[in-house]
This record gives C-alpha cells, structure tokens and sequence, in this order.
C-alpha cells in the first residue's frame, strides 16, 4: 500500500477593481497550479486577508475605497497576520515605486507587463513566503523545545534539593560534618543549575516575541535600594562596601517589576561576583527624559574586545567566574522591552560602570 503525499497549493488573492484586469492576470497564472482567488472590492479582500490569509497579494494600486497603498500598509500594521507578500501592479506612470515599497510591498511591475517576468515574481515571492514560513516554524519548534527542557530539567532540580535538604536536617540518618559540606556544595551547584536553567527560560521567552510584560508604575530608586540592601550580605562576606547615592526627586517609571527587578539583580550582583577589593557604588538620579542608574565597581575590569560582545547571547567573559553568558543578553533583552539602554565603560584594572536608562512615566 503505497501513500500520497498531499501538496498544498500557493493560494493567490488577486485584487483590481476592472474585471478585465483580474482575467488577464488569471490567464497568466491559471496553469501553475496555484488557488487564485479573485476579487474586485478592496474592502471585501481585506476581509478576506484576515480571515483566511493568502500565500501572496497581487495589488492593482488604483482602486476606489482603499487604494494599493493604504491596502498595504493595513495589512503591515495588522501584528496577528502572518508575512505575505505583495506584489503591486499598475498602469499609470505617475503610481510612485517607492511610496509603495514604503507602505510594505515587496515588488512593483507596470502595465503592460511580460507574463513571463510576472511569473518569474511571482515565483521568487513565493520562494520567499515559503522561506520566511520555515523560518518562523523553526523558531517555534526551538521555543517549544526548550520551554519542555526546561521544564524537565526544573522538575529533578527542584526535587534533588529538597532530598538534600532533608538529609542535612537529619531526617534519614546522623550527617557527619564532612557530608554537611558535600551536601551544602551539592545543593549549591544545584540552585546554580537551576538559575541557568531558568535564565534560558526568559531568555528564549524573549526572542520567540511571548514574554509578556505587567507594566505598572515602578518607583525606580526604591527598587535599585531594595536589590541593592538584599546584596549587601554578599559584599560584606567579600570585604565589599556597597554605597547607594539615591536622589531625593521621585522616579517612576512604567515597567515590570519583576522584570526590571531581575536586572537589577544580575548586574548588581555582577558587581559584587567580579569585585575583589574596594566597593560597589551605586547612584540613581533624573536626567529627563530617562532616569539613570550607574551601577560601578572597583574590580577587574573588561577589556575592549570583551565589551564589544559583552550583550550578545552566549557571550562568557574570560574572568574566571564568568557564567553561561546569558544573563547581560537577557538584560539587554528586558531593559530594550522597556524602551530603555544598557551599556558599560571599563578599564582592565580600573573597573566597569554600567549605565541603565529608562524613561520616566509621563505624569499626564
């Protein structure tokens, strides 16, 4: 018994208001086993677009209602569509190439047109459709692969250490200093685990466009003060000062907590991981429109090469203690979400300043 392998055809919305012009292009197209749909009205093809929408749009762009243009640049502005291409078609001199290719097309021909070189685009924006689709199918099936990873992982994670736990308590048998030790290492490394594991989590979260932030108003200073007291136990086991200097003008501004939170985090945290001696200062004032948070320390340093990629995903600092190299990327990912900027200046030597602006909430 042998199976047949379905293929789906390209579906083509053609849309001009002169019934003559929807045949013609129809002749042309009608023996390359495409689904050609034809329509005279914009606004009934519109309706059709979000309702079921096509492979590719061929656009007359002198039409009454809405015009190819306007057509187009409604069908770029709808985030819930998926890419299509469109291809404007017209006869008139005066229709402006680039006032379309502005609006969203992806292709422009005039009238009278070759019907091989209207093949041949049609063809080549249908490779592209099909390319960007496998794209977009691929980037899915990696987030939905490390969402149930990650999920797996966290699972024997979380278990593993609460096994650990009750065994450095006593509960299961006399627990010797020297096992204290290993037990303590190993639900440390562990916690480790699972912090990477989660970072990859928000990280992949991000970049597949789910992430969806809670904004509210946020009192900036106050949660800068809060990370940093919450740190502050770190440093001192280090020898480490940490100074705040907080303004005395409150700065809110319109964000995540949670999120901005973990920033805070990492790159206070950072501060105190990588400094050995001196301190961690940190200082939080207004400079309209944004709020700016320094954030300096006294450590090693970064050198030039390594600050150019710093950002970048699964970029490790050669510093010893450096991590998966996650967690700059996944602030820079967060701070950009909230229209804001995240940089550094560094010395090897003489330390590393990293500055983050936000914008301030409008009162109004």
């Amino acid at each position: 018994m042998s199976l047949t392998k379905t293929v789906k055809k390209d579906k083509i919305l053609v849309v001009d208001d002169i019934l003559d012009n929807l045949l013609i292009l129809e002749a042309v197209l009608q023996d390359k086993d495409y689904e050609i749909s034809l329509v005279e009205d914009s606004k009934i093809a519109l309706n059709m677009v979000e309702e079921s929408p096509p492979d590719l749009i061929l656009l007359d762009v002198m039409m009454p209602g809405i015009d190819g243009y306007e057509f187009t640049r409604r069908i770029r502005k709808n985030q819930a569509l998926p890419f299509i291409p469109i291809l404007l078609i017209t006869a008139h001199y005066e229709s402006s190439v680039v006032q379309g290719l502005d609006a969203g097309a992806d292709d422009f021909i005039r009238k009278p047109f070759d019907p091989d070189e209207l093949d041949a685009r049609v063809r080549s924006l249908l490779r592209l459709k099909h390319s960007i689709d496998e794209r977009d199918q691929m980037a899915n099936l990696r987030a939905d692969f490390v969402s149930r990873f990650t999920h797996d992982l966290r699972i024997p994670l979380v278990a593993s250490n609460r096994i650990l736990k009750l065994l450095l308590e006593g509960r299961f048998c006399e627990v010797s200093p020297q096992l204290q030790e290993i037990i303590n290492t190993m639900i440390g490394s562990n916690q480790d685990l699972l912090e990477m594991v989660n970072t990859l989590l928000e990280v992949y979260r991000h970049e597949a466009g789910c992430k969806i932030l809670k904004i509210s108003p946020c009192d900036i200073q106050e949660l800068v003060s809060e990370v940093a007291q919450e740190l502050t136990p770190l440093a001192e086991e280090k020898g480490l000062v940490v100074n705040i200097d907080i303004g005395k003008i409150a700065t809110t501004v319109m964000g995540d907590r949670v999120e901005l939170r973990r920033v805070f985090t990492n790159i206070i945290g950072n501060a105190i991981k990588f400094t050995d001696r001196g301190s961690v200062n940190i200082h939080c004032y207004l400079d309209l429109p944004d709020v700016t948070i320094n954030i300096q320390d006294t450590g090693s340093g970064i050198s030039k090469q390594d600050q150019a990629i710093l950002f970048e995903r699964f970029r490790q600092g050669k510093h010893q203690r450096s991590g998966s190299g996650l967690g700059l990327y996944l602030s820079r990912c967060i701070i950009e979400a909230h229209q804001g900027t995240i940089d550094v200046i560094s010395e090897p030597g003489q330390g590393s300043t990293f500055t983050i602006r936000l914008p301030v909430a409008d009162e109004n």
